[in-house]
């Protein structure tokens, strides 16, 4: 499958009392699938998936997977601290329809898990799981990147695909990109224009047109199981075949174009969550070999980026998702929301970023 352009890893929307609000969860993703990006990841560290219950992952999967436009490639966050829980919810993603699975690296035990470990967790993950593996290394939040050694070997598996580099660093991308320059290249389906193709889009039906919940929709009835309308698709969808290697996707919009620079095939930007068009524009620049557009888009949202999606983390990026036309609401207690003096400033720093 092809892993190409600008991913947001969606939020999860709770009511007052933590409940989850998932007619706000399906105007997002309903919203967010209207936009240029290549695809949503559902229930990554944006999506506080470490809050929810093993119930509620599986149904914030399955309505957001409803709700989703078939022409987006869509990544279920499955990664759990056993092999066997993270393959039980890839296989349930694969029920749902979903594209692929991101699987972080477990943490818990961190004075065992050595390289040994790691290597044989994700293997196993990645025998077992019947969907494409993205593995995710995010050492901010685990304490733990995956080694470089154990990505290399990694590559080799017929059934992981690439890595979401969420370290910061473009020299890391730089070096896992080269670590995996020998990986086996495999053939994936694409368009005509070269976008990506997933068994999702071919498979889909057509759906009845009309559906669509406006936000001024959500102050009637309370639960989910509002199925969103997608567009039907093409009739005789024509597609032809591309090679790839191990694709690395970028989890920093701060040195977004750096990391395409230094072999980043995409990004997974918490940022992209509130803010999708500005940073499908850095990605569409560089594409167009317009390095000085892209240094510039890029340059447009740094502050934003870096206290939104850098410091203040959930709270901020759903606070932003609140100013910019989305559904954020407050996270999951422990996690406080942001003061008016916070949120004060992100409104000043977003207000030339509404999309």
């Amino acid at each position: 499958m092809l892993l190409e352009g600008i991913f947001a890893p969606i939020t999860t929307p709770f009511y007052s009392d933590e409940r989850i609000y998932f007619k706000k969860l399906e105007f997002n993703v309903s919203r967010l699938s209207l936009t240029a990006l290549a695809g949503l990841v559902v229930l990554g560290s944006t999506g506080e998936a470490v809050a929810l219950d093993d119930a509620e992952t599986r149904e914030v999967l399955r309505v957001a997977a409803q709700s989703a436009d078939q022409e987006k490639v869509l990544i279920a966050g499955t990664g759990r601290e056993s092999v066997k829980a993270t393959v039980d919810l890839a296989e349930a993603a694969a029920g749902f329809g979903y594209d692929a699975v991101l699987v972080r690296n477990p943490c818990y035990y961190r004075p065992q898990l050595t390289p040994a470990a790691v290597l044989h967790y994700f293997r196993t993950v990645a025998d077992r799981s019947p969907l494409p593996v993205i593995l995710y290394s995010i050492p901010k939040f685990t304490q733990a990147e995956i080694p470089l050694e154990v990505v290399a070997e990694l590559a080799q598996h017929a059934n992981i695909i690439g890595l979401k580099e969420s370290s910061g660093s473009v020299e890391r991308v730089r070096e896992v990109v080269q670590a995996t320059r020998l990986a086996p290249r495999r053939t994936v389906t694409v368009t005509p224009i070269f976008e990506a193709v997933t068994g999702r889009m071919m498979s889909a039906k057509p759906a009845a047109a009309g559906n669509f919940i406006s936000a001024e929709g959500l102050a009637s009835g309370a639960g989910g199981g509002v199925a969103l309308a997608v567009a039907p698709p093409v009739p005789g969808r024509k597609t032809r075949t591309r090679e790839v290697g191990f694709q690395v996707l970028t989890g920093s919009a701060s040195n977004l174009k750096e990391s395409l620079d230094a072999g980043a095939s995409g990004a997974i930007l918490a940022f992209a969550a509130c803010a999708p068009q500005a940073c499908q524009e850095i990605y569409t620049a560089w594409k167009e070999h317009d390095d000085r557009l892209a240094i510039d888009k890029q340059q447009r949202i740094a502050e934003a980026g870096n206290l939104v999606a850098g410091k203040l983390g959930i709270a901020g990026i759903k606070y932003a998702c609140d100013f910019n036309g989305y559904f954020g609401g407050r996270p999951r207690a422990p996690l406080l929301p942001l003061t008016s003096e916070v949120k004060a400033e992100v409104e000043r720093l977003l207000a030339q970023i509404r999309n």
